[in-house]
């Protein structure tokens, strides 16, 4: 299997009674449970129900993982996946997330 590193990108206005954008407990949280506990160490091809008739190649791990999490963040906040195979190599989608 391949080890990946993943990186979510939420692009919002910070709500000024917290600071925050999005909580990052909350952000790690949903990423813990909705993605890392269905994908990580697991054949995506047999083990996910997600890539049973889809190639998992990056790109298309990345659009898996952008369309879990874009249901569970709110749509007022714009929001990207980067999916690195390697260091030096990733991919990202949307292309631009505004």
């Amino acid at each position: 299997g391949h080890n990946y590193e993943l990186i979510i990108k939420v692009i919002g206005e910070p709500d000024p009674a917290t600071g925050y954008v999005m909580d990052m407990k909350v952000l790690s949280d949903l990423l813990k449970k909705h993605v890392i506990e269905k994908l990580d160490h697991k054949n995506l091809n047999l083990d996910t129900g997600l890539f049973t008739n889809l190639n998992p190649t990056a790109e298309n791990i990345c659009i898996v993982i952008f369309d879990i999490m874009r249901r569970l963040i709110d749509p007022a906040f714009q929001m990207q996946v980067r999916l690195y195979e390697t260091e030096r190599n990733f991919v990202e989608y949307p292309v631009d997330p505004a």
